[in-house]
């Protein structure tokens, strides 16, 4: 459940049931009107500004992680394109030529209004046990329909015929769970030949497997987060419940067809001949079974059909603020230099915050108190938010102080932004004092944890560097549910630090590591840190350039302010296809 929402429910109940409060009904009000945005607006120019001159004596670490960040950088942009490309040449002309289809990325220029969208996870599916699936076989995001964020799921059927792999329903489920997080409409184009049955036991019986797809589209249902589908393709076997359960849908004549099976199993079961047309078609649906609510004769047509749905949603566009906000004063590209090669290459945090912030400007809190973590109130493209970066190892003091922090802004619902670059594990104690120190960190961490685990409030997250061990919990890493989790290709995500292991002792002593088979070790575990590696399996919502991190946090940050323009209720039931 929503924060906003949740505090709503809760005023709910209150007003019904306290013996101490007269009875509530909370209306839907926004937060501010212009003029109160405007003056906080006013408010947070007023923040003072961070020194982000890069000092001198820090040159030769900045050109390093510079170099770094171009080999990451090239090998981006050849993933990139090669995504791009779908499941190649000869798919594309098989699915643009003899069906008669419009590629993945045209049918989402006809849906989605001319702005750009916030695509999720892209390099998916890439360099897994079982081979390529070039963006999980699906391309999902966050765009604006008629003016309201929606989510999108749309599956490419130029990769391997829209088949969901392992993979492709991860990155499904994903989708779903950010549409519920931040409440927003999600839109289905259907393409989808099913399951890949040789790997059925990975995508089938399991909680988090295939079906869970259809229980979040029931709950969201019941949950008043609508469900609008598209069928522009085949929607075989697991793939035809996704538009019967849709609260509307639309069909595609002649290429969008809904069956649990196609032609070829029914010549094989029964010995008769039928056309996938009479079978499953655009006529048969709209007209006698009803599994459809609309019929369209091209996809132009169902496109324009899926945004008037959307506009009858009933849902408000967050009010754009005229006013402008400040650039940063620093060149965003220099980010490139700032982005760690690794964590002894880490420059002060506040030089990469002077890049991303609204003016360079931060109210930092407790800016003399534990020092290696940074905290504090800012902008980014004129979204108030809540800063908590790493400044160093995280020791009891920064605990407290971002324990402390995070329950503020949870206090007065500010969002949280995290930039995590954790350091790498820490040694075992040499005496009795050392021990206690940890011991004492320990609690403190705890208390971090427990505070970041409970904020109800939005948190975004962003790896800059490191993502190991324990701190990273703290930082709110992948398993602390945050609404969006992005990293820098730079980024390395392990429970040890490579490049400290290597250089560890302790390390090799535990692993019985010698020569060889440490190199061995060493190698696999340099390998399956890095950012790409995470992003194939869907550890994290994308890969993003330094240079692309403001852009990208502040659409998060105006994609999760929908949510508080809109009125809840709770029933508890979704909409049935009678």
């Amino acid at each position: 459940m929503a924060a906003w929402a949740r505090q709503k429910h809760l005023l709910q109940a209150l007003g019904r049931d306290s013996p101490l409060l007269p009875r509530c009904t909370p209306t839907c009000v926004p937060f501010s009107s212009k003029a109160a945005a405007s003056q906080k607006r006013a408010g947070a120019q007023s923040y003072p500004v961070i020194n982000g001159d890069i000092p001198p004596v820090c040159r030769h670490v900045y050109e390093a992680n510079a170099r770094n960040s171009q080999l990451c950088g090239h090998r981006y942009a050849e993933l990139i394109n090669k995504i791009k490309q779908g499941g190649g040449e000869s798919a594309i002309l098989r699915h643009t030529q003899r069906n008669k289809k419009l590629l993945v990325r045209e049918r989402l220029r006809m849906l989605l209004d001319d702005e750009s969208f916030l695509e999720l996870s892209p390099m998916a599916g890439l360099g897994l046990p079982y081979g390529d699936v070039p963006s999980a076989g699906c391309l999902t995001g966050v765009g604006k329909i008629c003016g309201v964020w929606c989510v999108f799921i749309s599956n490419d059927a130029t990769v391997k015929g829209g088949t969901a792999y392992p993979i492709s329903v991860k990155k499904q489920l994903r989708a779903q769970e950010i549409a519920i997080q931040n409440r927003l409409p999600t839109v289905y184009l259907v393409d989808s030949g099913g399951a890949f049955l040789p790997l059925q036991a990975e995508l089938f019986p399991d909680k988090q497997h295939g079906g869970r797809t259809f229980y979040n589209e029931a709950i969201m249902s019941a949950m008043k987060i609508p469900q609008v589908a598209v069928v522009c393709g085949s929607c075989t076997a697991g793939g035809a419940y996704i538009p019967t359960m849709a609260e509307e849908t639309v069909i595609v004549d002649k290429i969008g067809t809904i069956f649990l099976a196609g032609p070829p199993l029914v010549k094989a079961a029964t010995g008769e001949d039928v056309s996938a047309e009479n079978l499953g078609g655009a006529k048969l649906h709209s007209r006698v079974s009803g599994c459809v609510d609309h019929f369209a004769s091209t996809e132009a047509e169902a496109y324009t059909c899926a945004r008037h749905i959307i506009s009858s949603l009933n849902f408000d566009p967050v009010p754009e603020d005229s006013s402008e906000y400040e650039n940063p004063l620093y060149d965003a590209n220099e980010l490139t230099g700032l982005a760690p090669l690794n964590y002894k290459s880490t420059l002060n945090i506040k030089l990469i915050l002077s890049r991303l912030l609204d003016g360079s400007r931060l109210l930092e809190f407790k800016a003399d108190y534990g020092t290696t973590l940074v905290a504090g109130f800012a902008s980014v493209e004129g979204n108030l938010v809540g800063i908590v970066a790493n400044n160093g190892e995280l020791t009891h003091d920064a605990s407290l102080k971002g324990s402390h922090f995070v329950q503020l802004c949870n206090q007065r619902g500010i969002p949280l932004l995290f930039l995590q670059n954790t350091a790498s594990q820490e040694s075992v104690p040499t005496n009795v004092v050392k021990a206690e120190e940890q011991t004492n960190r320990l609690k403190a961490q705890a208390a971090m944890i427990a505070a970041v685990a409970c904020a109800s409030v939005p948190k975004i997250t962003l790896v800059i560097g490191g993502c190991h061990g324990g701190e990273s919990f703290a930082m709110c890493g992948r398993s602390f549910d945050p609404n969006f989790l992005f990293l820098w290709p730079n980024a390395r995500v392990s429970l040890v630090d490579p490049h400290s292991a290597s250089e560890n002792s302790q390390w090799r002593e535990q692993h019985h590591a010698h020569d060889a088979e440490e190199n061995t070790k060493l190698k696999k575990l340099k390998k399956e840190s890095t950012a790409f590696y995470s992003t194939a399996r869907l550890w994290d919502d994308g890969i993003i350039l330094p240079q692309d991190s403001r852009n990208v946090i502040g659409k998060c940050l105006r994609i999760i302010k929908q949510q508080k323009y809109k009125d809840f209720t709770y029933q508890t039931s979704p909409v049935f296809r009678m």
